[in-house]
């Protein structure tokens, strides 16, 4: 069962993130899934395909590494790095071109070979101080 669920996980993450193949949204997401991070809340495929869809837009170049992966009962945890150029609008932040790599922890329920619940922690003021969408500590002005 392990070996399933790690697979599933790495196929979301290679097909989805970096394909950006969101067809298989339907394949691995449960109609009543229920993803939790500090980006907002998702539910549904649906709800799912639009967040992946706006994060391609805003950083059509995006990579997904896994970094490490553990897979228990019906859970998977996954710590993943992303690198990518911000060169379209995201969460209101206009493109600023440059590079970034950002990297977070996400944890997942599957039942019937789906997703149905996900948590994920994610290094977002890492990223934007990269972006230099806020200063990094020492360089704010007074």
């Amino acid at each position: 069962m392990s070996e399933q669920i790690k697979m599933l996980a790495s196929r979301g993450i290679e097909e989805v993130w970096n394909r950006g193949n969101f067809e298989v949204v339907d394949e691995i997401i449960a109609s009543d899934f229920a993803g939790h991070s500090s980006m907002g809340e998702t539910h549904g495929p649906d709800e799912v395909k639009q967040f992946f869809m706006s994060l391609r837009s805003a950083f059509p170049d995006i990579k997904f590494s896994i970094e490490d992966q553990i897979a228990e009962g019906d859970m998977i945890a996954t710590r993943w790095s992303a690198r990518a150029t911000h060169t379209g609008d995201f969460r209101g932040i206009p493109a600023t071109g440059r590079p970034g790599t950002i990297t977070g922890v996400s944890i997942y329920r599957v039942v019937n070979g789906k997703l149905v619940e996900g948590w994920t922690n994610l290094d977002e003021l890492g990223l934007l101080k990269q972006l230099g969408v806020i200063p990094a500590p020492g360089t704010a002005s007074v």
